[in-house]
């Protein structure tokens, strides 16, 4: 059986990215995201280079789901040999706006739904002594800005929870890799929000925008490597 790479949060951007980095490097593909027809519009191009593709449509804001989902796993692919936990969660808003309902909606998504996977795989990992769990979320995880709250006390709770994990783990063969965005994904609706707004001539926060698929290769570099457990895009964001 081939390895294998379930993608949680296949968006048409770094989602759909990683899973072609992946897929070319010979793995098995699981997409996994809410909505049914881009994931079969992407697995249809997957399995025109010759890649083994599955789609499993699922709402991963329902943490409940996650057992019945990874049953369906197995059955495709078996045990995942590598996680990888995307899904846009939430949008910003200020900090002096930000209100208990707001942050708790967010938190199933971004990270309830991650500590249920990482649960139902990390224990055949450990097992095996090999194993990737990775992740991709914007920067906010990592320092807070004016009137861009809202996901990043969400995020800076997962990236918390996953540098825990990486010091249990790490020496049993099991990397845990965490890439934090502070750019516009090309063609996202942040990066298209932006446009707009400079072609208006508002004064808007000056980011620099990345191809999804240089961020897949980022990835790809950091589980392949396992030299360090956390990389900003661009480099830096992390401090001296």
């Amino acid at each position: 059986m081939p390895k294998s790479i379930a993608v949680f949060g296949t968006g048409p951007r770094l989602g759909r990215a990683v899973a072609h980095r992946y897929a070319r490097e010979g793995y098995a593909v699981v997409l996994v995201a809410r909505r049914r027809q881009p994931l079969e519009d992407l697995a249809s191009d997957l399995a025109g280079t010759g890649a083994t593709v599955h789609v499993l449509p699922t709402d991963l804001s329902e943490p409940s789901a996650v057992p019945g989902l990874a049953e369906r796993i197995r059955a495709q692919v078996g045990d995942p040999d590598v996680l990888y936990y995307g899904p846009s969660v939430g949008g910003f808003v200020s900090a002096t706006t930000l209100t208990p309902e707001y942050a708790y909606d967010t938190m199933p998504l971004g990270l309830y739904t991650l500590l249920a996977l990482v649960q139902e795989f990390l224990p055949p990992m450990v097992e095996r002594g090999r194993g990737a769990i990775l992740t991709a979320q914007g920067a906010s995880a990592v320092h807070g800005w004016a009137n861009m709250s809202g996901t990043g006390p969400v995020l800076a709770a997962r990236r918390n929870y996953l540098q825990s994990l990486h010091q249990e783990v790490s020496k049993q063969g099991v990397y845990v890799g965490s890439l934090h965005v502070g750019a516009a994904i090309e063609h996202t609706p942040f990066h298209a929000a932006q446009e707009r707004a400079r072609a208006a001539g508002t004064l808007v926060a000056e980011v620099p925008t990345v191809d999804p698929d240089h961020l897949a290769d980022l990835l790809w570099a950091m589980h392949h490597t396992k030299s360090q457990p956390e990389v900003t895009y661009p480099e830096g964001l992390l401090g001296p």
